[in-house]
């Protein structure tokens, strides 16, 4: 079976879009049965810091807290 990478790197200062990744992965990809990771590199490494991540809420997504909760509730793994 293929799988889903999503690779990002937009970080805190792109709310929305540091967001839309987890959203993806947890809220599409992975509930339609779909093998899938995501790849942190550049300034989305920063996501990983529990003050940093608190902190994002991006525009009409969940917040991220709420989404790498639901990541890591549905082993999606995460790389930096």
């Amino acid at each position: 079976m293929a799988g889903l990478l999503i690779v990002t790197a937009a970080g805190p200062e792109e709310p929305t879009r540091a967001s839309i990744p987890f959203h993806i992965a947890v809220n599409g990809a992975k509930p339609g049965g779909t093998v899938v990771a995501i790849a942190l590199t550049g300034e989305a490494a920063e996501l990983v810091k529990p003050d940093v991540i608190a902190n994002v809420f991006g525009l009409g997504v969940p917040p991220l807290r709420d989404l790498l909760d639901k990541c890591l509730d549905n082993d999606v793994p995460i790389y930096v």
